[in-house]
């Protein structure tokens, strides 16, 4: 496994998404959920992304208990957003509205440190941005826990231009932080070249379209009754049947490649830039190594033109209205 920059952090190529082993897509085995994190690094892959509100509360737990007594082996990304004063483990409506003020990210990064059994966090991220308040606020505090030790690294999540301009001018951000795949471009507009622009590395979440781009998943009925996948428009209705001939195209050119839909899709995030490093998510070690093989695919310039003729454009949006409201802010 080959490294890359987000910023002047050196992270792995592939990062491994740990949000579905505590929330969102249904129930999960935690012990399979701790091997696949400690087999990642023997794929080489030690760039780890969770957050205080997967679960809540227990993604970061779960990741401390797999990294203990190799820390320094890995580089952990998480971050924070909501309130989670009153937050129960397995109930998101618990879950408070989002705080940007600078007393909340002093109190968010020591909880985090708790649970994740460590004295600092690589890779800090905003969760979402809060229009309340404004980013200078809470970049300097940011700021403040890099001066500290706690923090090594600062980073935004689903951030728009302006937004991580103004960020850039109080602390350098090492990483922007969005959902990026062949079904999710948007990007590619103008989040993209802002971060090219200010020497801001791009982490595409969910390069996998939260697992359509695998092909495996051809309906609801296929995900588990609390599957979040359940909520979000591209998943149902006719915007399901218009993105089943997006998978359909995907699988042609991927078995014609001798691959997975989803090692062609992972494959297509990294030929997109030196300065992208997808974290595509998964529970279990199988789909792992599946994944970490996407890392030795080589597509031409040839092949990329074609996935852009041919893959037809997605249909429906990526979130639900609410979701929608809270990205690219």
């Amino acid at each position: 496994m080959k490294t890359r920059k987000l910023g002047s952090l050196e992270v792995s190529e592939l990062g491994l998404g740990c949000m579905g082993m505590s929330a969102f897509y249904g129930s999960s085995d935690e012990g399979e959920a701790i091997a696949t994190i400690q087999q990642a690094l023997a794929l080489g892959i030690n760039f780890l992304d969770t957050a205080q509100l997967y679960g809540p509360l227990t993604n970061e737990e779960l990741v401390g208990r797999a990294i203990k007594g190799r820390r320094d082996s890995y580089v952990i990304a998480t971050k924070f957003a909501r309130r989670m004063d009153g937050a129960t483990p397995g109930d998101m409506s618990s879950v408070g509205e989002v705080d940007g003020s600078a007393e909340h990210v002093r109190s968010s990064i020591e909880g985090s440190l708790r649970r994740l059994g460590t004295d600092h966090v690589d890779l800090y991220y905003q969760h979402r941005v809060d229009p309340k308040i404004e980013i200078e606020e809470t970049v300097g505090a940011m700021a403040e826990l890099v001066q500290e030790g706690k923090v090594r690294h600062i980073g935004l999540s689903e951030a728009a231009p302006e937004t991580i301009r103004r960020a850039q001018a109080v602390h350098p951000i090492a990483a922007v932080q969005t959902e990026y795949s062949l079904w999710s471009r948007d990007p590619e507009s103008e989040v993209l070249p802002t971060c090219r622009e200010l020497g801001i590395g791009f982490v595409p979440y969910s390069p996998l379209g939260r697992g359509f781009l695998s092909g495996n998943l051809t309906s609801t009925d296929d995900l588990a009754p609390d599957d979040f996948r359940r909520t979000v428009p591209r998943w149902s209705g006719e915007n399901l049947d218009a993105n089943l001939k997006l998978v359909a195209k995907l699988k042609e050119i991927a078995e014609e490649k001798g691959i997975t839909p989803a090692q062609l899709a992972i494959a297509w995030v990294l030929a997109q830039g030196e300065d992208l490093v997808p974290i595509p998510g998964t529970r279990r070690r199988t789909y792992l190594e599946q994944n970490a093989a996407a890392a030795d695919v080589e597509l031409s310039a040839e092949d990329l033109a074609r996935i852009d003729a041919e893959l037809p454009e997605v249909a429906g949006e990526r979130y639900n209205e609410a979701g929608m409201a809270s990205v690219n802010l």
